[in-house]
């Protein structure tokens, strides 16, 4: 049973209890996990804790959450290095967390800046639709379709910063950004700030303001690396 008294909230705590059942239990991907009824009687916390956990793991691709069929582990928790906040990155062997974040507040501050110079209505209009969507897909918690709206949301705005080079690194690299943009929902109870900074970069590009929409992605690209347990070098 979980220590409630303890630090740390309890559906991060559940969340770390299920990572050690699964690698503890030898589960693989594809795996059934036990019901829901079962888990949260085995760990000792309500429904609603070990449905915000399953929901914190399935957008980091950890598990799959199938209605009236179960919990399927989708990949194995890492061992040892390449966390960010405690939770597995995928890429630990190519680069870590930290260094994604790092070179995406660089490349997407400029991209940000040099878009609002040519963004025209349409272009507007299809990032406004890509906002609305995500605050749906986010108060409905399903944070998986939200980081793929996000990624969408940010490749719009390096496409149309113009730089060949810039876009070519994102593509090469697509899934270790994608996972960048999952990391930040681990904490569903913050997901609702991207989509608020998403506002408001989309209303500094509406107004073809340029520094102060290099800066507000520079600042959301920093708050997400935070919401992962991330803090940028001073």
């Amino acid at each position: 049973m979980l220590d409630t008294q303890g630090r740390g909230a309890v559906p991060e705590q559940a969340l770390h209890a299920i990572q050690k059942l699964i690698r503890d239990g030898g589960y693989r991907p594809g795996d059934v996990l036990p019901s829901q009824r079962d888990l949260a009687e085995r760990l000792g916390v309500s429904r609603a804790s070990l449905r915000e956990a399953l929901s914190s793991l399935s957008a980091l691709g950890m598990v799959s959450v199938q209605p009236g069929k179960g919990v399927y582990v989708q990949s194995a928790p890492g061992n040892g290095g390449g966390k960010a906040a405690g939770f597995s990155w995928p890429f630990a062997e190519q680069v870590s967390a930290s260094d994604t974040f790092q070179l995406r507040y660089v490349l997407e501050g400029f991209a940000a800046g040099m878009a609002a110079s040519v963004l025209t209505a349409l272009d507007i209009d299809e990032l406004g639709d890509n906002v609305e969507a995500m605050r749906l897909e986010l108060r409905a918690q399903h944070f998986e379709a939200a980081a793929r709206l996000d990624f969408e949301f940010h490749r719009r705005i390096l496409q149309a910063s113009g730089n060949l080079a810039i876009q070519h690194i994102i593509t090469a690299s697509e899934a270790v950004f994608l996972e960048s943009q999952k990391l930040p929902f681990i904490r569903p109870e913050r997901a609702m700030e991207t989509w608020q900074e998403h506002r408001k970069i989309l209303r500094h590009l509406a107004r073809h303001a340029n520094d102060p929409a290099r800066k507000a992605m520079q600042e959301h690209i920093r708050n997400a690396a935070s919401r992962t347990g991330i803090v940028f070098p001073t």
